[in-house]
């Protein structure tokens, strides 16, 4: 049963490696305690790794109204990058480093030099971001090549954690670990500063944040930079989770997409949420339905926006 994601074009080697330990058959999912447990927490897992790419995308959207579909390119870029620190160094903690630094600098060149042009301008945005993503997966493709690689992890992130009889990955774990800080960390930066108390204020009248005071273009830049750290962070995570390889950056980018459509924009806790739903679901319709898996994902998002045209946690 392969993992649930974006891994459909990995070779069979690495797919392999990342199947579900316990709760599959030679002849389909074995629908046992044990199935709902294991598939549970990998869709817990694959939710935690689509927060680190979504959170930063829904701030965008909030604060610059900006449909950046480049976003997915940030997430595969940080995983070449890291994976050329982990080649040099192999030091995991320091590709991570290197990504976000790097690809931040990337975000921060392109709202700077282009973005910022276009304000307002949706379709403008869209071929401009849509034009960087391009050029970035054939610079990734021209440096790193068409195969696929796997980031190497630290050894004691290896193996997995026995309980009972269940059998949980270790990776996966951390995942959700580094989720679950990272989320601590925006939520209390976002509500306990003066800073996130100003991207608050750009999310909910960008207008009006800027007559009272508040520098809403520097406000944008921080945000923009933000989020593509965060993707560029969850490449190196997925990186090894999933592989780096070409065209994961339009495979993933939907997803994000789908998180942020049904959290509710510029929502950290919609951001949270809508990862967690949308993992689940998808890992679930995966596992029972494979033939119908686009439907068990879409579907739900099409109702929720149907009930609740601003998302769960959107504000009109």
């Amino acid at each position: 049963m392969p993992v649930a994601g974006f891994n459909s074009r990995m070779p069979a080697r690495d797919r392999q490696q990342h199947r579900c330990p316990i709760g599959s058959g030679p002849r389909g999912p074995q629908v046992t305690g044990e199935f709902w447990v294991a598939q549970t927490f990998n869709g817990l897992s694959y939710g935690a790794l689509l927060f680190l790419l979504a959170s930063g995308l829904s701030l965008i959207f909030g604060v610059m109204r900006i449909v950046n579909l480049a976003h997915g390119s940030y997430f595969m870029l940080g995983g070449y990058i890291g994976l050329s620190v982990v080649w040099r160094t192999g030091n995991f903690a320091a590709a991570a480093l290197a990504s976000a630094v790097a690809v931040g600098l990337i975000g921060v060149g392109m709202e700077r030099i282009f973005l910022r042009r276009l304000p307002g301008q949706t379709l403008g945005q869209v071929l401009m971001t849509i034009g960087f993503a391009l050029i970035f997966q054939d610079l990734a493709l021209l440096i790193w090549g068409g195969d696929p690689y796997t980031i190497a992890t630290p050894a004691w992130l290896g193996g997995v954690l026995r309980v009972g009889t269940l059998s949980f990955p270790r990776y996966r774990i951390f995942i959700v670990v580094v989720a679950v800080v990272v989320g601590v960390a925006l939520w209390l930066a976002l509500e306990r500063t003066r800073t996130g108390a100003m991207i608050r204020a750009a999310v909910d009248d960008a207008e009006m944040a800027g007559g009272v005071g508040i520098n809403v273009p520097v406000v944008s830049l921080l945000v923009f930079a933000l989020g593509a750290c965060l993707a560029a962070l969850g490449g190196v995570i997925g990186g090894a989770f999933l592989g780096v390889y070409p065209g994961s950056d339009f495979e993933v980018l939907p997803y994000a997409f789908v998180v942020v459509i049904v959290g509710g924009l510029g929502s950290l806790p919609g951001a949270m949420v809508g990862s967690l739903l949308v993992g689940l679901l998808d890992n679930f319709g995966k596992a029972l339905f494979p033939e119908l898996s686009y439907f068990t994902l879409f579907a739900p998002m099409a109702l929720i926006l149907a009930l609740r045209p601003t998302g769960l946690f959107g504000r009109a």
